[in-house]
């Protein structure tokens, strides 16, 4: 098991930044993988980014690619959401997930979110 605390949201206005944390309570090389997604009143929760722990390897949702990065803090346990650039329409509850490899497959976890809005 994890669990997974997420923190840096807020309000914000268009063009500016944000760096969301995610902090796991376990180390997060023993995590398979780990991505940000996001969900907008009315509508489904999507994928932003994603990262594999081991390889390093990221990938993005169309709509933030050039704009967000996903890092890891190995040392702290921690995944980050740098966003820049930030438009109107990034404006959703923020969730930290992580996949944990098992015998009997992959597990995944969620966080609490973080509301992004993004506003002038």
């Amino acid at each position: 098991q994890v669990q997974l605390a997420e923190s840096g949201g807020g309000l914000v206005q268009p063009g500016g930044s944000l760096r969301l944390s995610c902090a796991a309570s376990r180390s997060i090389s023993s995590i398979y993988d780990m991505g940000w997604y996001r969900q907008a009143p009315g509508k489904q929760r999507e994928l932003v980014a994603g990262i594999i722990i081991s390889s390093g390897s990221t990938n993005y949702a169309d709509s933030v690619k050039g704009r967000f990065t996903i890092s890891t803090d190995n040392d702290k346990n921690t995944v980050y959401l740098q966003m820049n650039s930030l438009k109107p329409e990034d404006t959703a509850v923020y969730y930290c997930n992580a996949g944990i490899l098992t015998i009997r497959g992959k597990y995944t976890y969620w966080g609490q979110g973080t509301q992004v809005t993004v506003s002038s």
